[in-house]
């Protein structure tokens, strides 16, 4: 299912789709990373057809815990970009996507040109800053104002479950950059394990939150 959170009321603005998939009652917490996410195939792809998606408009960062972005589509085939933990856009119909399952999952809307971005922000992403680097890359490519951004901190894993507070970290950040209005849900993943998968309170072996988002035109 499709969480229908209040927290990505402010970033649903016209044409523009952001989703959010919290644990599947279904699918055990007890797997390794590339079987949850066989095991989750069929619910996410559902998300994303409720959502007026297709799998096949959907674009994956590799996650190697970076602060490194892609630009999507970025000219060839590939659906999973390498080497990157966030993804950038300024194309309808496409659907950015990030899996987590206790790091920060940072949603992007410029609410005046309609680029977007998604970001897995963790302990080694935070600490490099991945959001700033977002904003000066949408500047760059699409022209973006930082104060014409919205951001939302999604579900992520927090003291005391986690010794680093990275979503304050995310939080000031997001303030350094000049973000015109950013949200933090402050729902933490290690507090509700009924609700989301967390890494580290289930020792490594989870299933994978799913976030994303696209912008849709008119048919």
């Amino acid at each position: 299912m499709v969480e229908l959170s209040s927290f990505l009321e402010n970033i649903k603005q016209e044409g523009i789709v952001a989703g959010f998939v919290p644990r599947i009652a279904s699918v055990a917490g007890s797997l390794d990373k590339d079987a949850a996410l066989d095991a989750l195939r069929d619910e996410h792809e559902s998300a994303l057809n409720e959502a007026g998606f297709s799998w096949d408009q959907l674009y994956r960062a590799e996650q190697v815990h970076g602060n490194q972005l892609a630009i999507v589509p970025d000219g060839g085939a590939a659906r999973l970009l390498p080497e990157v933990d966030g993804l950038l856009t300024a194309e309808p119909n496409v659907v950015l996507g990030i899996y987590v399952a206790d790091c920060g999952l940072i949603w992007l809307v410029d609410s005046k040109t309609g680029a977007l971005g998604l970001l897995h922000s963790g302990k080694k992403g935070t600490e490099g800053n991945i959001l700033g680097e977002a904003v000066k890359k949408m500047e760059r490519a699409f022209g973006t104002c930082p104060a014409d951004l919205v951001g939302v901190l999604g579900p992520c894993i927090r003291p005391p479950h986690y010794e680093m507070d990275f979503a304050a970290a995310i939080r000031k950040q997001a303030r350094e950059a000049g973000i015109g209005s950013f949200e933090d849900c402050g729902l933490c993943t290690g507090s509700d394990l009924e609700t989301y998968y967390s890494y580290r309170m289930e020792k490594g072996k989870t299933g994978r939150m799913l976030g994303f988002i696209g912008r849709k035109t008119s048919p």
